[in-house]
């Protein structure tokens, strides 16, 4: 469990590494209301896990857990691995990244560029994160978890606490789930200030079987946005921190996120993931509908993706 008191401290601790996004005002008409982006696809290394990353390295840091030698290590061959390996070496320690065998080359080339060593295990996610996790309690270095661990979520949080900030009087706040450490945070960082609503592919609904079954569920994962939202099952931080700040669930379709993503490119000159689109699809498709006046802000979590695509 997470609270605005950890989130605070995080953006503390992390001020001047992690970078302060800016926000955009949307174009009048373009969609039911008053609508903001925050454009953290402009974060360090292109989504807002660098800022959790870097919270949970320093936090280990001050508390004497990391070693010089060995670092950190973490499971993930996308936006979690290239995240902890920016960290670690801004850091000056270094990180080693398990990721299946079936990760893409392109990928494997940004962790190694960063600086990370690349272990491949498994032809699944699960085998290298069994790896990472073993290799974690045999060398003594700290393991950073792509989304659920408090420190890593609080530290996703700033984005929130960052927007309260920029946008005074911000109502609704709508975000992208996966395995949940944005969401959580962001709710613990604006709980009493505004209202979060999660987005969810239809092809993906981690955090809306889990409200539905009262409990984390596993969940089958498919669709255009599974490579960044992706987890089969909310993690125990986001649904606890969802259920007691009422986080809001709505789901998306697979083609509203396609259309989503485009006409951010198509007005704004924005290029986002799928799972970034995700949040906007929600106002654009009218699966989340403003009320008149209300001031609703989107969150672009990350730009990890090929332009090519769009």
């Amino acid at each position: 469990m997470i609270t605005s008191v950890d989130v605070a401290q995080a953006a503390a601790r992390t001020k001047g590494l992690a970078r302060t996004t800016p926000i955009l005002a949307g174009d009048p008409g373009t969609v039911a209301g008053q609508v903001w982006f925050k454009c953290e696809f402009m974060q360090h290394t292109g989504t807002f896990k660098a800022r959790g990353a870097l919270n949970r390295i320093l936090a280990s840091r001050e508390r004497g857990e990391l070693r010089p030698d060995v670092g950190v290590v973490v499971a993930s061959g996308g936006n979690a691995g290239l995240a902890n390996a920016y960290a670690a070496a801004q850091v000056g320690v270094p990180a080693t990244v398990f990721v299946p065998e079936t990760a893409p080359a392109v990928k494997v080339q940004k962790l190694k560029a960063i600086g990370a060593t690349v272990v491949q295990a498994g032809a699944e996610y699960a085998v290298a994160y069994q790896a990472a996790v073993a290799y974690a309690a045999e060398t003594g270095a700290v393991y950073c978890h792509a989304y659920d661990h408090p420190e890593i979520a609080a530290g996703a949080g700033t984005v929130g606490s960052e927007l309260l900030a920029q946008l005074p009087g911000v109502d609704t706040i709508l975000v992208a789930v996966g395995g949940g450490g944005l969401m959580a945070g962001i709710a613990a960082a604006v709980e009493g200030s505004a209202k979060v609503v999660a987005v969810e592919p239809a092809t993906a609904p981690t955090l809306h079987a889990a409200l539905a079954a009262g409990k984390p569920v596993d969940v089958a994962v498919s669709g255009v946005a599974a490579d960044s939202l992706g987890a089969r099952r909310i993690g125990e931080i986001g649904y606890s921190v969802a259920v007691r700040t009422g986080v809001e669930s709505v789901l998306v379709r697979d083609a509203d996120i396609i259309a989503a993503r485009s006409a951010l490119w198509n007005g704004y000159r924005m290029v986002v993931e799928h799972g970034a689109a995700a949040a906007y699809a929600a106002l654009a498709a009218g699966s989340y509908a403003p009320q008149p006046g209300e001031k609703v802000a989107v969150i672009l979590c990350g730009s990890n993706t090929d332009p090519a695509t769009l």
